[in-house]
């Protein structure tokens, strides 16, 4: 039965990825690291809108998205990144994925997506 896992993920980062390249190996990796399948991906591009700069990665799994966005004009960098799932992970395993970014502050939130939206867990 599908669980409809959304991991929201906020946090600031002393070495957030700059390249398109470090961007698609992290997608990947993660991908490997909660034991999913890749359908299509992944892919990354330089956003260069004042305000919005950094890189923008998302990556299609077999059972839905991993997309993150990463503000990289401000010293520590802000990230954000969504898990949407159908099928089960860890949590934990993705949050280990951030720490390579050298992490100030992270928060995250996991939603129940199945019937409704409500929260499941908070850190």
């Amino acid at each position: 039965m599908p669980v409809h896992k959304h991991l929201i993920i906020r946090a600031e980062v002393n070495h957030p990825l700059v390249t398109e390249k470090s961007v698609r190996r992290w997608l990947r990796n993660l991908v490997k690291k909660i034991d999913m399948r890749i359908i299509k991906g992944p892919y990354a591009a330089y956003v260069s809108k004042e305000g919005n700069r950094g890189m923008t990665g998302i990556v299609m799994i077999e059972t839905s998205h991993i997309a993150i966005h990463i503000w990289d004009e401000n010293r520590p960098a802000l990230v954000q990144c969504d898990v949407y799932s159908c099928a089960d992970f860890s949590s934990n395993e993705v949050l280990a994925e951030f720490m390579n970014m050298e992490v100030i502050k992270i928060d995250h939130m996991i939603l129940d997506r199945m019937d409704t939206i409500k929260p499941i867990g908070k850190g």
